[in-house]
């Protein structure tokens, strides 16, 4: 076992076994991957554990990894976004040795239980407390944090580096693509939602959370948001439906019967909503074979991706 993933526990590449009834032969811009699922302080080269505090949230440990192979000033950053379980430091040691190969480097903060609990605090953004619909300050929100940890990381390593990649797995899939919705004119080269239970799907004409409407945002709004850099990763084999933690209620099961069919019908309504303002979509998606519900098995079919 590598160093970095025995620090870190490694886990095993999972795979959940279906069968996947979605068609994708309508879908453009859709590429095929085949990939083998066989300390506190100062910022250094190799793996660093720090706490970012420089912002009105709570204290957050980010894991920052700098491949010995880069020069720190000039590789491209990844922000890298954690599951449900919240565990940042397995999701990066799953990426180390993608990040040595290509040539990048890693920040992944982490938004713990305690201090962001459930989907409310996590994966929708902090924007309004658990099981409650009034907002919370926009500068407490989790959304708020990763520009802050963005700007903290370049000046700690004196990085030359003004746009970042961001990228998010599972729940993280879920933070990211929202977080393209509420922050606009944050400085992400290209969005790589990969995996999500479900979606807000970039339809003014239905209600937050399972769309985007009544959040006041216009057609000029959806626009900017159908052109954008974003790559969708989707492991073909994600496609189990009584998955244990895919979610099935609040209008869930209307997006389709699994993560596989989901991403897949999330692209075909971003395309649709494309067509229809007449704009150049930006999106596209990476179909990855033989991988099912795994960060490291998209890892290693998207490390290219990174920029």
């Amino acid at each position: 076992m590598r160093p970095l993933a025995s620090a870190l526990l490694l886990l095993g590449l999972g795979a959940c076994q279906g069968t996947v009834s979605s068609q994708t032969a309508d879908l453009p811009d859709i590429t095929r991957v085949s990939v083998d699922m066989s300390e506190i302080g100062k910022i250094d080269t190799g793996l660093t554990h720090i706490y970012f505090s420089d912002w009105a949230g709570p204290r957050l440990p980010v894991w920052v990894y700098v491949p010995e192979t880069v020069d720190p000033k000039t590789a491209p950053i990844m922000v890298m976004m954690h599951g449900a379980k919240r565990g940042a430091a397995r999701y990066l040691s799953e990426w180390d040795q993608i990040a040595d190969e290509e040539g990048f480097i890693i920040v992944a903060p982490e938004f713990t239980r305690e201090d962001f609990p459930g989907s409310a605090g996590y994966n929708l953004g902090n924007r309004t407390p658990r099981k409650s619909t009034e907002l919370n300050d926009e500068a407490i929100w989790s959304f708020s944090a990763i520009e802050l940890v963005f700007d903290h990381v370049v000046a700690e390593l004196e990085s030359t580096q003004t746009e970042y990649t961001l990228y998010g797995h599972s729940a993280g899939s879920q933070f990211i693509h929202r977080f393209m919705y509420f922050k606009p004119d944050a400085r992400v080269k290209r969005y790589l939602p990969a995996n999500a239970g479900w979606y807000s799907f970039p339809d003014l004409e239905l209600d937050y959370p399972m769309g985007l409407g009544g959040l006041g945002l216009t057609d000029d709004d959806l626009k900017a948001i159908l052109e954008q850099d974003v790559v969708l990763l989707l492991g073909d084999q994600d496609n189990d439906p009584n998955h244990s933690s895919l979610k099935r209620g609040d209008g869930a099961a209307q997006q389709g019967p699994h993560r596989f069919a989901r991403g897949q019908n999330f692209y075909a309504k971003g395309k649709a909503e494309a067509e229809r303002l007449g704009v150049d979509f930006g999106w596209r998606v990476r179909i990855i074979e033989g991988v099912a519900h795994s960060n490291g098995g998209i890892g290693a079919a998207s490390g290219d991706l990174i920029e």
